[in-house]
């Protein structure tokens, strides 16, 4: 078989297996419910699970199926309740203090690099992949992508994470997103 008639091959392989996916994302999607969406939007997407979920979209998609109150997200805050309490078209009940306090500043993770033993049980820990680092080698937060849930602390064995005020002022502002979007 000569180099361009394997290459034709698996052109048409490629092309036959490309359609095949394409149809099958199409006439496979899950349909999304838009009342999760905006719920979801709401939300802070710390995805602490302090909220008794495992992430904000399982909050929300419970909302929605009205399996869960609209107060049980302490990152979000009375904000975030009114907020859903607004879309929803309901009153807006008090934060549940039982669930946590919502933080009076954003805080991010930090990790005392000189005390840190590379254990890897916070890279385990965090839902966001904030955390950086290989076993037995010391690990770092990605401060930009940290939430501030909090997850990370408790598996230090070393109590070498701490939490502080995220970043403020102008290096951490960003542009709001437009209503409508």
């Amino acid at each position: 078989m000569s180099m361009w008639a394997a290459l034709a091959v698996l052109g048409g392989l490629g092309l036959i297996f490309g359609a095949l996916l394409g149809y099958g994302g199409v006439r496979l999607r899950a349909n999304e419910d838009p009342l999760v969406a905006r719920i979801d939007a709401l939300l802070p997407q710390t995805q602490c699970a302090q909220c008794g979920y495992p992430g904000c979209r399982p909050y929300a998609e419970a909302i929605a199926r009205g399996e869960a109150q609209i107060n049980q997200c302490p990152p979000g805050g009375e904000a975030t309740v009114s907020a859903l309490a607004e879309l929803l078209g309901r009153d807006a009940p008090p934060l549940d203090r039982e669930r946590g306090e919502a933080p009076t500043v954003p805080l991010v993770a930090w990790i005392d690099e000189d005390l840190c033993i590379g254990c890897t049980k916070c890279i385990h820990a965090c839902p966001v992949d904030a955390i950086v680092g290989a076993p037995q080698w010391m690990h770092t937060v990605l401060r930009a992508e940290c939430t501030g849930c909090e997850l990370c602390v408790e598996p230090c064995p070393v109590d070498c994470i701490h939490m502080q005020p995220a970043r403020q002022g102008i290096e951490a502002w960003r542009w709001p997103v437009p209503e409508g979007q």
